[in-house]
């Protein structure tokens, strides 16, 4: 199934898990990540029943080649080059144009300035986060004319505090960069909760979070999760403006 979010002034979003698409296991069902060794056609054959299901264009989907950086792109149309640029970011100021992000635990980011006309969507996965992928998606936005407080933030399925266990050592990193993100887990060892991190770097740019997600990919049998499985597929998440 695919939730759907829509905001009254123009704002859309939509949420994937694992359910509705045609790959085979480990990567059952609706794998829309293309570089986790699923069958290509099953990948593009799910892109497009995501895609419609959402009432978009797939040939008007945004896609990124996220390799956990900070980098943006600002995006006018579809990729004409046939190379997809290694960014965690895009940023579009093309209404019905929709960005979309590719998680199975990191933090997908959704933003969008109805008024302005512009969207934003950002990976923020644990180096992503300490990198500053976050503050940099805003800003990009600003220059493309948004208002950080008009500006709709939502994020997506990720995993939870509660579930992302690291190092000690991990832990004490991140929290210098992002002192939100410190976490404990369930069974009381060191975590980080990049959602947190995320929420508090958003508030910092001056930007209210409209909406979290409560579902943590992990403990979801209907999500992807790396953390829990290491060979599955990728969710995905959408933000666009009304055309």
């Amino acid at each position: 199934m695919i939730a759907q979010q829509h905001d009254a002034s123009g704002a859309h979003f939509g949420f994937t898990d694992r359910w509705g698409g045609v790959s085979a296991a480990p990567y059952d069902e609706l794998n829309l990540g293309g570089a986790v060794g699923d069958d290509p056609q099953a990948v593009t054959a799910n892109r497009e029943l995501a895609a419609k299901a959402l009432g978009l264009d797939p040939s008007s989907v945004i896609w990124m080649n996220q390799v956990h950086g900070r980098d943006v792109a600002v995006v006018e149309g579809p990729w004409t080059t046939g190379e997809i640029p290694a960014v965690d970011a895009v940023v579009t100021s093309r209404r019905g144009l929709a960005l979309a992000v590719l998680t199975a635990d990191c933090t997908p980011v959704l933003l969008a300035d109805p008024v302005a006309g512009v969207a934003g969507a950002a990976h923020a996965g644990r180096p992503g986060l300490v990198a500053g992928v976050v503050p940099a998606v805003v800003e990009a936005m600003v220059a493309q004319g948004a208002d950080p407080a008009r500006i709709v933030a939502r994020t997506g399925p990720s995993v939870c505090g509660r579930c992302y266990e690291v190092p000690a050592a991990m832990r004490a990193e991140v929290a210098e960069t992002v002192p939100e993100s410190w976490a404990e887990t369930s069974w009381g060892t060191p975590a980080v909760d990049v959602a947190a991190g995320v929420r508090a770097q958003l508030g910092r740019a001056g930007v209210e979070m409209d909406g979290q997600s409560h579902i943590c990919t992990r403990e979801s049998a209907d999500h992807f999760s790396y953390r829990r499985d290491r060979t599955t597929g990728r969710l995905a998440s959408y933000v666009w403006l009304d055309g």
